[in-house]
């Protein structure tokens, strides 16, 4: 069953802020590496390319439904220069609670339209967010522990770089 016009528009709206999302997780690593942080840099990297991959499975779910997805106009992220470790991941954070809300909103409009074809891919988005969320308040979390204790601070950066690699077609 095709998509409404109406959902087809929230829906590349979505596709477009997960771009947006990888660019600003590029970014935020981006600041991690010029700190000699690799280790958060190449944790951040990943999650850069895990939101194309998110941005891939809403493209696969418009396609397959014989609609066309379109990528919007992607927007700079706008990241200061000189976050703090901390501050790194509470913009991280911030930018998961922005993509959870849109796709809840998503979530909304597609059950408020009867659209029952979309719920199996937003339930497991919704997983995901909270999963994605819960990920990133616990590294807060740790980085506050650490505080000021550069040890500490560079065991955590080796525990993150840690992460094995994915591909942005998983």
């Amino acid at each position: 069953m095709k998509i409404s016009e109406d959902l087809l528009k929230k829906f590349n709206e979505q596709i477009t802020l997960e771009f947006e999302s990888s660019l600003a997780y590029r970014q935020l690593a981006i600041e991690a590496d010029e700190q000699d942080l690799t280790g958060f840099g190449s944790w951040l990297r990943h999650q850069a390319d895990e939101e194309i991959v998110h941005a891939n499975k809403f493209i696969d779910h418009v396609v397959d439904r014989g609609n066309h997805a379109e990528i919007g106009a992607i927007n700079a992220p706008v990241v200061r220069a000189g976050l703090s470790p901390l501050e790194i991941f509470e913009e991280s954070l911030a930018n998961e609670v922005k993509v959870s809300n849109a796709i809840r909103d998503l979530y909304r409009e597609t059950e408020a339209a009867g659209d029952l074809d979309s719920r199996p891919l937003l339930n497991w988005f919704v997983d995901e967010q909270i999963e994605e969320e819960a990920t990133v308040s616990e590294i807060i979390g740790r980085i506050k522990l650490i505080g000021n204790d550069g040890a500490g601070l560079l065991r955590l950066d080796a525990e993150l770089g840690s992460r094995s690699v994915g591909t942005t077609e998983a």
